[in-house]
C-alpha cells in the first residue's frame, strides 16, 4: 500500500500518514450518493453528519466464490477503502478476473489465496466450516445464510474462533464475545482482518473530511434546535430536568426494562 508520510511543518501534519489507493478497476468501482443525515424532505434526521470528501464504492467479494480452474488468486495491491475501517486487497485470478477482498492481517503483495471445499488451512483461504477446519481456528468474513456471503467479523482487527462442531451446526465465538451456532456448510476465511492501526487526525478539519460535523452542547444551540437552547448569554437549560434533543428525559432516566426490575 502506498503510504505518504508528512513532515512536521504544523500541528496538522505531526505524526500524519495517509494511505492512498493504487488501482481503480472500472468494473469494481462506482459512485454513490450520501444523504448527509437528511430524509427525502431535506430534514435532519441524524445529527452531526454532512460534508466530507467524495467516496467511490469498492465492490467487495464477500462470497469468495469457488473457481474450478485457475482458482488461485494473487494479491496485486493492498489499498485503503474510505467506506470501511479495514484495508482491502485487489486479487488477480489466472483467468483474468479481478476482485476486491478484505485484507487478511499479515498478507503481503504476491501471496496467493484460494477458496473451495478442499483447500489447505492457510491464512486468507476461504472454505466451509464443515471441512477439515480444526477447532480453535481464527476466522473472519463468516457467512450466516448459505450463499449470501460473509456478514460477521468484517471490521478491522475482527476475528472469531471455531470452538465446536456438532450435527449440522458449528459453534463460533464472535468478536463481541457472543457464542453463536452457524450452519456447517457456511464458509469463512482463515485469519484476522487487517487494517489494525491507530490514526492521528491532527486537526478538527480531518474529522470534517470524513463527513462528521462538529458536536456541541445543547445549551449553546438555538431554541429550535434543542430543548436546552435559547436565552441570552450563558443561560441555564430552563427546565427542571435535562432532556434529549427530542424532549425525552436524559442524564438519570432509568433505561432498564420494567420486567427486569423485579
Amino acid at each position: 500500500m502506498a503510504r505518504h508520510l508528512y513532515k512536521t511543518s504544523n500541528p496538522s501534519t505531526r505524526n500524519r500518514a495517509v494511505d492512498s489507493p493504487k488501482s481503480n478497476p472500472r468494473n469494481l468501482i462506482y459512485g454513490q450518493h450520501h444523504c448527509k443525515g437528511r430524509n427525502d424532505r431535506g430534514i435532519i434526521t441524524a445529527g452531526h453528519r454532512g460534508g466530507g470528501h467524495k467516496r467511490l464504492y469498492r465492490k467487495i467479494d464477500f462470497r469468495r466464490k469457488e473457481k474450478d480452474i485457475y482458482g488461485y488468486g494473487k494479491i496485486v495491491t493492498i489499498e485503503y477503502d474510505p467506506n470501511r475501517n479495514a484495508d482491502i486487497c485487489l486479487i488477480h485470478y489466472g483467468d483474468g478476473e479481478k476482485s476486491y477482498i478484505l485484507h487478511p492481517r499479515g498478507a503481503r503483495i504476491g501471496d496467493t489465496f484460494v477458496s473451495g471445499t478442499k483447500v489447505p488451512i492457510k491464512m486468507g483461504n476461504a472454505l466451509p466450516l464443515s471441512t477439515n477446519m480444526p477447532l480453535g481456528t481464527a476466522i473472519h468474513n463468516i457467512e450466516v445464510t448459505l450463499g449470501k456471503g460473509g456478514q460477521l467479523a468484517r471490521a478491522a482487527g475482527a476475528v472469531a474462533k471455531l470452538i465446536a462442531k456438532e450435527g449440522k451446526s458449528a459453534t463460533l465465538k464472535l468478536p463481541s464475545g457472543e457464542v453463536r451456532l452457524i450452519y456447517k456448510k457456511c464458509s469463512a476465511t482463515i485469519g484476522q482482518v487487517g487494517g489494525v492501526k491507530k490514526k492521528s487526525l491532527g486537526i478538527a478539519g480531518s474529522k470534517c473530511w470524513l463527513g462528521k460535523r462538529p458536536v456541541v452542547r445543547g445549551v449553546v444551540m438555538n431554541a429550535v434546535d434543542h430543548p436546552h437552547g435559547g436565552g441570552e448569554g450563558r443561560a441555564p437549560i430552563g427546565r427542571k430536568n435535562p432532556a434529549t434533543p427530542w424532549g425525552y428525559p436524559a442524564l438519570g432516566r432509568s433505561r432498564r426494562k420494567s420486567k427486569k426490575k423485579k
